[in-house]
């Protein structure tokens, strides 16, 4: 047996500035695809699944990128032609596998997803199984379920595990060819905004507690909890339900509206509350004035800076309160400014400079920070995820440690959220040690922060993953939206 491997993995923030373009997508082609093998990620876990069976995993092409603006059309079809073309020349297959994510969008085409499965369709045929591994946050369509045989949404927000969906999705596969049926799929959509919302805790766990109960009935393959990307203007923009049901469509779609309906009541229980930088930070003090014996740090992260939903990352509002506090045994993880980094290099350990600091690609996310500091440490930022996506390699770039006032800051050079320890471990700061750890991230970064946090606060000053989602102008939503107007409606 034989299944194709692929995967086109992007989430498009249509509010950012200028286009993403092809040379922006990191891209892993034939055997290098075989790189991710051994990690917690989609393909890592598809890869290991195949080897379990005996399926031979036959690799085409990877493609992903950073969160960021509008894909530009030629790079979405040079993507498209080389995973259409490989998967022919592969051919003959018994099966296809997709990484994607749910949340792309091109230049002139809002559904990235629903558009790349029907040619993968159109090429393969009907009978060639087809099951697809996704972000939660992604805005799913009933074309692209429609061509589809299997939808496995990540449950888990941190994503930590999107090789489990990857594995079902193998199954699901190699059940169909062993037992010769074909599933049925229906997506439920509902006109609401969900604000970054955690699995781990509060509303959103017990309401994935809840959906993973009613994945149990019978005949029932899947239940995905596609919570939405609301930093996007389109037409399928919403929180959505896709159940893929093994034989009956009926079944599926009254199961989705089933849950979908739950999910609408409790809607108010996923406002987010939101502070500004000076909010979070005094509530931080309070935390950590709190502590007298085993003491631990409190985390604050500024979620309106997550270059996860495609911000810059070089967002100066926490990290100027912080400062103005003058807060003592603290630490900032990091800020993306390339320039900053690069003169700490020049400059070398032992060397105090004066810099500009962040606030330089828009006015949104704050002013730059003029700062004397003193180079601490330094690190080329090629390190190992520990947490989400274990096992796989990450680049932030150059990495400086500077320290000002009391305060630690870590300067990256590529744009990225923090998902773990490793940046801080990297230029030799124990975070165990401080009484604030600061970092810009809306929700992976709980993977390798609860356990050690005495305390999650979260900063939302302005930004472009801000949960005020009212701000943003939309003129493609098919109607009302939740909580953007509170008379939306939804009636399953």
């Amino acid at each position: 047996m034989k299944i194709a491997i692929a995967g086109l993995n992007h989430e498009t923030n249509t509010y950012c500035q200028g286009q993403t373009q092809l040379e922006d997508f990191y891209v892993f082609r034939g055997n290098k695809v075989f790189k991710q093998e051994g990690t917690d990620t989609s393909i890592g876990g598809a890869i290991k699944t195949c080897r379990q069976l005996d399926i031979e995993p036959v690799p085409i092409i990877v493609a992903s990128t950073q969160p960021s603006g509008i894909i530009a059309a030629d790079a979405y079809d040079s993507l498209k032609s080389e995973i259409l073309s490989g998967i022919q020349s592969a051919q003959p297959i018994d099966g296809v596998f997709l990484d994607l994510h749910g949340a792309g969008v091109v230049d002139g085409l809002q559904d990235l997803e629903g558009d790349l499965t029907a040619a993968i369709r159109a090429l393969v045929g009907e009978a060639v199984p087809i099951c697809a591994t996704f972000d939660l946050h992604g805005n799913i369509s009933q074309q692209m379920a429609d061509a589809l045989d299997g939808v496995f949404a990540c449950h888990q927000y941190p994503h930590i595990d999107l090789h489990l969906r990857a594995e079902e999705a193998i199954r699901l596969i190699a059940n169909m060819l062993e037992e010769n049926y074909r599933p049925a799929l229906h997506v439920e959509s509902l006109p609401l905004l969900m604000p970054t919302t955690t699995t781990f805790e509060g509303q959103g766990k017990s309401m994935l507690e809840y959906i993973l109960s009613e994945e149990q009935a019978k005949n029932v393959i899947d239940v995905s909890w596609f919570h939405g990307f609301p930093y996007t203007d389109i037409e399928h923009v919403g929180t959505h339900i896709c159940v893929t049901h093994r034989n009956d469509r009926q079944q599926a779609e009254s199961l989705a509206k089933k849950i979908a309906t739950q999910v609408w009541q409790k809607r108010e229980a996923f406002r987010a509350v939101s502070l500004t930088a000076e909010e979070a930070v005094e509530a931080a003090s309070i935390e950590v004035n709190k502590q007298h014996t085993d003491k631990k740090p409190v985390v604050i992260n500024e979620t309106s800076d997550n270059c996860g939903g495609g911000t810059p990352g070089d967002g100066t509002h926490l990290l100027r309160a912080m400062l103005n506090a003058k807060l003592e045994h603290a630490c900032f993880g990091f800020i993306v400014d390339a320039d900053v980094a690069e003169q700490a290099h020049r400059a070398g350990v032992g060397a105090s400079i004066n810099i500009s600091l962040g606030g330089k690609t828009d006015d949104l996310h704050g002013e730059p920070l003029n700062l004397a500091v003193y180079v601490k440490s330094l690190h080329d930022g090629r390190l190992t995820m520990q947490a989400m996506g274990r096992g796989a390699r990450i680049n932030y770039g150059k990495l400086a440690r500077l320290q000002v006032d009391g305060m630690e800051i870590i300067v990256g050079s590529r744009r990225s959220q923090t998902f773990d320890t490793e940046p801080f471990l990297a230029v030799g700061i124990d975070v165990n040690r401080f009484d604030y750890v600061a970092l810009k991230s809306s929700n992976h970064f709980r993977a390798g922060f609860t356990e050690l946090a005495a305390k999650i606060i979260t900063a939302d000053p302005p930004g472009l993953t801000t949960h005020h989602v009212e701000i943003f102008p939309r003129q493609h939503a098919p109607g009302p939206l939740w909580p953007v107007d509170e008379d939306a409606q939804y009636e399953a």
